[in-house]
């Protein structure tokens, strides 16, 4: 069964506050986990993420701060269509700041090309903490100098904000952006972010835990692929692939793997040349490593093979993991278990297969069986496609 709902029940994000708050910062539950969330911010570096300006941004005690320098945003370097964020703010009585939503990478009119979620006291902006820049005011709460939570939700043109558990914005816009960058501002006075998470939303299920309907194995492989009685998708030997029939082109993929065997080899491969055997991208999974986990063996988990080392292998053997993938052009990351291992840019000159340069076309969706010591399982395979920025 389908263990993540594609849409978020709103009501159960704000409920969720008070249940959160003895969770260590900067880290997901496990609930979290298989709802989905996936962490924006590891607690210690800016990994997938960038400035745009010369503004003093740094991280301390698992908190990043900004208090001078050039105005400007600290951004994404992922795009996002529909989705749920949530995040902790503190702001000094004089600060103005905000977190931009679907943003481009350097915005002009809050009211054209961003939707800017204002951090401000009343005597400090009209738009003040909870509206949208240009667009609509909030409904007014107490100013607070304390730590703070927003929550988010954008699905298509509609956005619903509650701050410290009460909702304050519902606003519709009848042409929306449909994807861009989650921003953090730095204007004027001191403002802090924590605990800053995100969930895909409007996701569906491609695998119906009952059969392979929707999917094809390629012909004349070793690997035999089946479905257990538990409803997981489970490949033997190799080599061989299992291929979704709909070709997509910007994408976010979740699902749920385990190797049931110690330093096994397999792949998502995406982007794949429709009907053609192991054509796309990669995104490996491999959980050995080296001595550290940082030194993976064969890219790791989550790797882009041949492209990108993930920078830590998180997950272990015998234990299911979660994988989050985001592909928007020649832009692609994953997370696993809720921790971004790769972010990666393909540079290189087009090319109809994905092995030998960008493709940006759409392709098809693999699961790979590597050779005659696999033995992995997957479930809860959920598909989400992101939309075109311009209406």
């Amino acid at each position: 069964m389908f263990r993540r709902a594609a849409l978020l029940c709103f009501a159960v994000i704000v409920s969720s506050t008070a249940a959160l708050a003895d969770q260590k910062p900067n880290t997901l539950s496990p609930d979290e986990l298989n709802d989905g969330w996936i962490l924006l911010f590891d607690g210690e570096t800016t990994f997938g993420w960038k400035a745009n300006s010369d503004a003093n941004w740094k991280i301390d005690g698992g908190v990043i701060s900004v208090d001078s320098g050039a105005k400007g945003l600290l951004n994404t370097t992922t795009q996002f269509g529909d989705f749920a964020l949530k995040l902790d703010f503190r702001a000094d009585r004089k600060t103005n700041s905000g977190v931009f939503l679907r943003t481009s990478t350097q915005p002009s009119d809050p009211a054209v090309d961003c939707y800017e979620l204002n951090i401000a006291a009343p005597e400090v902006s009209p738009f003040f903490t909870g509206s949208f820049v240009g667009r609509e005011e909030a409904r007014e709460t107490s100013p607070s100098s304390d730590w703070r939570t927003f929550h988010v939700e954008a699905v298509g043109g509609h956005f619903r904000v509650s701050l410290d558990g009460e909702e304050v914005l519902d606003y519709v816009d009848e042409k929306p952006l449909g994807r861009g960058y989650i921003g953090l501002q730095f204007n004027s006075g001191k403002v802090e972010f924590r605990n800053i998470k995100l969930k895909p939303l409007s996701l569906e299920s491609i695998f119906n835990g009952k059969d392979l309907a929707g999917w094809k194995e390629f012909p004349g492989k070793k690997s035999k692929f089946s479905v257990t009685p538990e409803g997981e998708i489970n490949v033997k030997n190799g080599n061989g692939q299992l291929e979704y029939q709909t070709p997509v082109a910007d994408f976010v993929l979740q699902l749920e793997i385990i190797s049931n065997g110690q330093f096994l080899n397999s792949g998502i491969f995406f982007r794949n040349i429709p009907g053609e055997f192991w054509q796309g991208y990669e995104s490996q999974i491999q959980n050995g490593y080296l001595g550290s986990r940082t030194v993976p063996i064969d890219y790791g988990t989550g790797a882009f093979y041949r492209r990108q080392k993930a920078r830590k292998v998180v997950p272990d053997d015998f234990q299911w993991f979660h994988k989050t993938l985001v592909v928007e052009g020649p832009h692609m990351a994953t997370w696993v278990n809720g921790y971004q291992v790769t972010d990666w840019t393909d540079t290189r000159d087009p090319h109809e297969n994905p092995r030998n340069g960008l493709r940006l076309e759409a392709g098809t969706i693999t699961i790979q069986g590597h050779d005659p010591t696999t033995d992995l399982s997957f479930r809860d395979i959920a598909l989400g496609h992101i939309p075109p920025r311009e209406p």
